[in-house]
């Protein structure tokens, strides 16, 4: 059995039973106890176990919604590279459908500034405001507004975006892992970002590199049903491996292109 197969099984296990024992693993699967430490370790990583002597549980993951305004400034700097790089998928043009996550607001911000004739549907209370004299056709779901995370949500939304087929989604969301699939926290939005992958033509995942390797309380969808994910870092080879083997094209700024940035600011 694969490493990869063992690592399922564990999942698999730690939801049926909420624990797993090292001993009984290696019997299982016919390895040393050090191999099932190993995966469990991997697994600790990536936020779905949490190892204790002698084997592992199974961790809370995380369920946490934070208003917009204390997301708008975590991580800034790693949401602007991820802006840039959306510039060369989104052409003059295309209409695009955008959640309520802070990297997709900016990475509306720069398109709104560099490409012409767009159209955005959104439930972004925040977007719809900041862009509305931004020159381009801006189309608001309506629905439930929440009072802290500045969206719409419901079945009022969910029927504005069934009504559009668009060019692109841009998508956030609040965990990846290989096991654990794209993630997120608010069961709300959620549902409006499974209609808005759905409506359009291509998708693209924004996620800074804190968010691999990590599980969120609600799973959105596999890697497979995405095209693209764009991040600020390259993250671990394996995971390269991992998306091109379902599909996902990759998109993140090269080392030497920011090494290179960095000695032009010293300069």
């Amino acid at each position: 059995m694969k490493a990869e197969q063992r690592r399922e099984w564990i999942i698999n296990e730690l939801y049926r039973n909420k624990k797993v024992q090292v001993s009984a693993l290696a019997q299982t699967f016919g390895v040393s106890e050090e191999t099932v430490r190993r995966d469990l370790d991997k697994l600790d990583k990536e936020g779905i176990a949490q190892k204790n002597y002698g084997g592992a549980v199974l961790s809370a993951p995380v369920n946490r919604d934070p208003s917009y305004a204390s997301r708008h400034d975590l991580n800034l700097e790693a949401k602007r590279r991820i802006a840039e790089q959306v510039l060369g998928l989104v052409h003059d043009g295309d209409s695009v459908m955008a959640d309520t996550s802070s990297t997709a607001f900016e990475a509306l911000r720069l398109l709104t500034e560099r490409k012409s004739n767009l159209t955005l549907i959104t439930n972004s209370l925040v977007a719809l405001s900041a862009f509305q004299q931004s020159g381009h056709r801006l189309i608001g779901t309506g629905g439930t507004l929440g009072a802290s995370t500045s969206s719409f949500v419901g079945p009022d939304a969910a029927r504005t975006i069934e009504r559009y087929n668009a060019d692109v989604a841009l998508l956030g969301c609040k965990a990846l892992s290989m096991h654990g699939g794209i993630c997120d926290s608010n069961e709300a939005e959620s549902e409006l970002k499974l209609l808005m992958r759905r409506q359009a033509n291509k998708t693209i995942l924004l996620a800074d590199r804190s968010k691999f390797d990590r599980l969120a309380f609600i799973r959105l969808f596999d890697f497979g049903q995405i095209d693209f994910v764009v991040t600020d870092r390259q993250p671990p080879e394996e995971w390269g491996e991992f998306l091109r083997g379902r599909g996902v094209t990759l998109v993140c700024r090269s080392e030497e292109a920011e090494f290179g940035s960095k000695e032009e600011e010293q300069s």
